[in-house]
């Protein structure tokens, strides 16, 4: 490797991680703005501009406190459960094309950390690994509420990661590549017309949405952390430091996870661009999109309410994982493109229908034993 390729490759690793961790911040401090536009208050004020150093203000507090260890607590696993939790969000983003070529002293290189030909399996080997973090947490208190809070947490990540992979499988066979770059690079042959949002049919796109908020633990899916249920959930037993290593995972998972759904569906950094300045277009184009996912998180955690455990349940195993292998099927069809294709469309509506009805009955059969119960 030529040593200049080695400098660019270093600069782009501090660059990467500098990024979000500034991200991070304005996430925190723009999910509090916009909450306290919803409820009439006013958020925060008080450090920096508009309180935008108000995130800041309490890392360091953070930082400062005094770090306690449980007495029944396992102290390696204890110690390990956050760097779990918050490695896997920076090599997850790490292979996400943020933008296009870039010509710096006679080398051009991407705008990507890494492009991986196995990118998609990293990304879903890297998701699953950080709910990891969550379940070593709760069991290595030596707490109960922290232990139901990782048994919740292994149970959603069963629950939804079937979903989500099948949804990514349908991205891959259109794009006939596992790379992140070859995928964007599928979606931008036509403005809009050429995105995976709209060559899968959407509901794929609306299956992932749901999954991976699941899976981020993300309002209305925070069962792992009810503080009416289970106190704080996994992270009841950490403080200081510690705790703010999870608070930064769970901001970070949201924004590599949000700049996955725009690569994967929204066609990355695709976009409009204009004869000046062109390397900047794609980045623009890239970060109004994410930002767009960022504002639905926050709006779906001060608008609906938390499901139950059984609707948690009931929705990945009976609705999400029936309708995505499903529609994985039709996208398979549609790309064979032959009778065949026809028939089994055709036998996937039929099956659909009397997946519903039973699921209908099912529900009705739940109803009528609650009321005898109540009787």
């Amino acid at each position: 490797m030529h040593w200049a390729q080695l400098v660019i490759a270093l600069i782009k690793v501090v660059v990467v991680f500098g990024v979000l961790l500034v991200s991070v911040m304005l996430m925190i401090w723009f999910e509090r703005k916009v909450i306290s536009d919803m409820q009439a208050r006013i958020g925060p004020n008080r450090a920096g501009p508009f309180g935008i150093l108000q995130t800041l203000a309490d890392g360091v507090k953070l930082f400062f406190k005094e770090d306690l260890l449980p007495e029944r607590a396992d102290r390696f696993v204890f110690k390990l459960a956050p760097y779990l939790s918050l490695v896997p969000a920076f090599v997850a983003f790490s292979i996400v094309p943020v933008g296009g070529d870039v010509t710096v002293a006679h080398h051009t290189f991407e705008l990507q950390l890494a492009d991986p030909p196995i990118g998609i399996l990293l990304l879903l080997a890297m998701s699953s690994i950080s709910v990891y973090g969550v379940m070593l947490a709760g069991w290595s208190s030596g707490s109960k509420y922290p232990l139901l809070g990782s048994v919740r947490a292994s149970a959603q990540m069963v629950s939804y990661e079937a979903a989500l992979g099948m949804t990514v499988i349908m991205t891959v066979l259109l794009a006939g590549t596992l790379s992140t770059r070859g995928i964007v690079d599928s979606q931008s042959h036509t403005f809009f017309a050429s995105w995976n949002l709209i060559r899968t049919g959407i509901v794929p796109f609306v299956i992932f949405m749901v999954a991976i908020t699941a899976e981020l633990n993300r309002p209305p899916f925070d069962l792992v952390e009810a503080e009416q249920e289970l106190v704080g959930g996994f992270h009841t037993e950490y403080s200081a430091i510690r705790f703010a290593m999870f608070f930064l995972a769970e901001f970070m998972n949201t924004i590599t996870m949000s700049a996955v759904i725009v690569t994967l569906f929204l066609g990355g950094p695709d976009g409009p661009r204009f004869h000046f300045v062109t390397w900047l277009w794609p980045i623009l184009w890239f970060l109004g999109k994410t930002l767009v996912f960022l504002f639905v998180y926050v709006w779906l955690r001060a608008a609906l309410p938390r499901l139950r455990y059984d609707q948690l349940m009931d929705l990945g195993w009976k609705v999400l994982i029936p309708l995505s292998l499903a529609w994985t099927l039709v996208v398979a069809a549609v790309l064979v493109g032959s009778w065949w294709g026809v028939g089994i469309i055709f036998a996937l509506v039929v099956a659909a229908g009397l997946l519903v009805r039973a699921i209908r009955v099912g529900v009705i059969r739940r109803e009528e034993l609650g009321e005898e119960g109540f009787a």
